[in-house]
């Protein structure tokens, strides 16, 4: 697809966190087609002990490109943890979440950075299911559950949203730090999605592109997440509930752009 104009204000603004388990087929060209993008400022790179070698994959990107970091967890904990190490080594303002496969299209950030520059938001959800924008037909089971899960979200939230589960996440950087991210699994989206709620943080959604993936191309989400998603959407929104005050923006100096570690987190 056609990269989309990267526009002056945007240049070098988002730190983007990439969770990775066992994708050391894909890694690669899903970082070269993140660096490319202008918007981007950092991209934290965070491997989950992965067993297929996406960790030798990952120390060869870091010590060749600029614009690098990456961390490693001792034992496999699941993507939310991931992202809760690496949401907390971001050092640019705003903060975008992107899979290490490619089932989303870097070219996005244009849209998504938008809401945030023009208008203010808090938070920008990247929707599949908004028009205009071209994406892979979903399994139907697949699609309704996703359609379940985001009504069942929005009914405890009070928000509309049309694609809860999405991955594609954009927020202030001041914000996502501020939140104590509990989950481990995939129920990090119900729950990050309760606790914007409460913060009263100012949401936007923007169409996306996607290519879904097949489980046999490497896809990992299960019904149990779903079951799991249920149990996070009632517990975040209901039984843990309690208002969240929302960070004032800061300033803070830059990181080094290219850093090798081993996190347990």
């Amino acid at each position: 697809m056609k990269q989309p104009p990267v526009t002056e204000d945007s240049v070098g603004i988002l730190s983007i966190v990439m969770p990775a388990y066992n994708e050391a087929a894909t890694i690669a060209e899903v970082v070269d087609a993140v660096l490319v993008r202008g918007e981007v400022g950092e991209l934290v790179i965070v491997d989950d002990c992965s067993s297929d070698g996406t960790w030798d994959e990952i120390q060869r990107i870091a010590n060749e490109r600029e614009r690098v970091r990456v961390f490693r967890h001792d034992v496999n904990q699941g993507k939310g943890a991931a992202l809760r190490t690496g949401i907390s080594h971001c050092t640019k303002p705003y903060v975008l979440i992107q899979d290490a496969d490619m089932e989303y299209w870097p070219g996005d950030y244009a849209a998504l950075v938008r809401p945030l520059l023009d208008n203010g938001a808090d938070v920008v959800y990247g929707s599949r299911f908004l028009t205009g924008n071209a994406h892979c037909v979903l399994a139907f089971w697949h699609s309704m559950g996703n359609q379940f899960l985001t009504m069942m979200s929005n009914m405890f939230s009070n928000l509309h949203l049309t694609d809860m589960e999405t991955c594609y996440k954009a927020f202030r950087r001041e914000i996502i730090q501020s939140i104590d991210i509990c989950e481990n699994r995939f129920g990090f989206e119900p729950e990050i999605t309760a606790k914007m709620a409460a913060m009263r943080a100012k949401i936007y959604e923007v169409g996306i592109s996607y290519q879904g993936r097949s489980y046999e191309e490497g896809k990992k989400i299960g019904w149990r997440d779903g079951v799991r998603a249920i149990y996070c959407i009632l517990k975040y929104n209901l039984w843990e509930h309690r208002p969240l005050s929302m960070p004032k923006p800061v300033v803070t100096a830059e990181r080094p752009a290219v850093e090798v570690a081993a996190e347990g987190a």
